[in-house]
């Protein structure tokens, strides 16, 4: 052990026979040194150790004291039985926070550890613990980390989105920048044309707002523009939120001739357009997709984006980009709600993308998922499960199962296993047949095993209502 490893341990040792009593002033720092034969800044380390663990109570001006045994807790009457969770929109983000392990998650909403970025993390940790500490005491800024905002902007560049460095704001993830969105923009009350089926955090927060969602049903080739056009001539709505490339949950991309007449109606109706892209990353480059906002140069669609998904989830990182007058708005927003986005994590996105490794790692996971990609659905599928389309890409499938998927969620919970039924990806939340799948998390032999039975279970019990 190190020497402020074994002074912590004599300490606690002495605390727990009552050689150092409650209340009992420690040793100064000067004497325990001397006694001990150690330096000052070991002994100081050591009683920070000792306060952190809760055995010691820093007194300013007067030294450290032995505190007083916590309480013991009142015996407790025996708890309730746990009552079952109700599924909600909420249900599914909570359950993917609950440490289910990714292999039994098929409903879990991110690459599994062995796909994600843990190896970017990690050196973009070791070269931030190198910069100066000078850089980084200032305060964080809200538009978010410059160098990283310019590497956004050539990333936007790729795929034929001209921004300045003052139309990005960076945000935590795409989430908060939804929030931000419909916070500035919307009150209760006002329509919005939401996709059906569509992320249920995003239906959330809409709903929290107190919006009319209004469903656009999904075919297998994107948005039903057709449809657009009549809900947009029927209710009016202020905004159209899409996730255009890699659709979750179906996986459908945009295509041109959808992407055109998109804008045509949103400029007709007048309506503001969300885009959507934090799935760009996977979407190899000979696959083709048009983004609404290459189409419009960002004067009515605010485009969404993030490194969350390809990267790990707790990293938090996204943008959002738009006019420089709608950006800096939000941007203001954003600091009167939230001040800054920890520039840490900007500054390890910022090294994963300059040293080239991003790159790499998108391309190793896009190689992944190919191999993947036919012999899972090909096993999904013959469980019965129908899919509602062949995704050229990504790593979610969205399958017609025939029996009531929220009493399967259910079923699968108490088993141990995560599913992503699909009424949370219904405006409405209405009872669906249907479940989401990630492809990088559905080979647990267990799993399918348990999968196959439940499905035969419920549909034995007949057709779901």
């Amino acid at each position: 052990m190190s020497l402020v490893d074994q002074l912590v341990q004599w300490a606690e040792h002495r605390i727990q026979e009552h050689v150092f009593r409650p209340g009992m002033r420690m040793p100064s720092v000067r004497q325990l040194a001397t006694d001990r034969g150690v330096s000052r800044f070991t002994v100081v380390q050591a009683y920070e150790r000792l306060v952190v663990r809760g055995h010691v109570q820093a007194r300013r001006g007067a030294g450290f004291f032995v505190r007083e045994p916590a309480a013991s807790p009142a015996k407790r009457t025996k708890a309730a039985p746990a009552r079952p969770q109700t599924i909600d929109m909420g249900w599914l983000i909570r359950n993917m926070q609950s440490g289910i392990a990714a292999d039994m998650s098929p409903g879990f909403g991110y690459l599994p550890p062995g796909l994600c970025g843990s190896d970017l993390i990690k050196a973009g940790l070791r070269s931030v613990a190198a910069t100066s500490g000078m850089q980084l005491a200032h305060p964080a800024l809200a538009q978010g980390y410059a160098p990283l905002r310019e590497q956004i902007t050539r990333k936007l560049a790729e795929i034929e989105i001209a921004a300045t460095l003052a139309q990005v704001l960076t945000t935590s993830g795409a989430t908060q920048a939804i929030d931000l969105i419909v916070r500035h923009y919307l009150r209760p009350g006002d329509s919005v044309i939401v996709g059906n089926p569509a992320w249920s955090a995003q239906l959330g927060t809409l709903t929290m707002m107190g919006v009319n969602l209004v469903a656009l049903p999904y075919t297998p080739q994107g948005p039903d523009v057709q449809a657009l056009a009549g809900l947009a001539a029927t209710f009016k709505p202020k905004m159209l939120i899409l996730n255009t490339v890699l659709h979750n949950p179906t996986s459908t991309v945009l295509s041109s001739a959808a992407a055109y007449q998109i804008l045509r109606i949103a400029d007709v109706h007048d309506m503001i357009v969300v885009e959507d892209d934090i799935y760009a990353d996977f979407l190899p480059s000979g696959v083709q997709a048009t983004r609404l906002a290459s189409l419009d140069q960002l004067k009515r669609v605010i485009y969404l984006g993030s490194f969350s998904k390809m990267l790990v989830p707790n990293i938090r990182v996204g943008f959002l980009a738009a006019t420089a007058e709608i950006a800096e708005t939000l941007g203001n927003q954003k600091l009167l709600t939230s001040l800054a986005t920890p520039e840490l994590n900007e500054r390890i996105v910022h090294h994963a993308l300059t040293e080239g490794s991003y790159r790499k790692h998108c391309q190793h996971v896009h190689a992944e998922l190919d191999e993947l990609r036919a012999p899972v659905f090909k096993q999904l599928e013959s469980l019965g499960m129908k899919a509602f389309c062949r995704p050229q890409a990504g790593f979610l499938g969205w399958f017609d199962t025939g029996v009531d998927t929220i009493t399967l969620a259910a079923m699968a919970l108490e088993a141990g296993y995560l599913l992503a039924p699909g009424a949370l990806f219904s405006p409405q939340q209405t009872p669906s047949t249907w479940l989401r799948m990630n492809i990088a998390t559905s080979q647990n032999p267990a799993m399918l095993r348990w999968l196959d039975q439940a499905l035969a279970q419920l549909r034995q019990r007949g057709p779901a209502a």
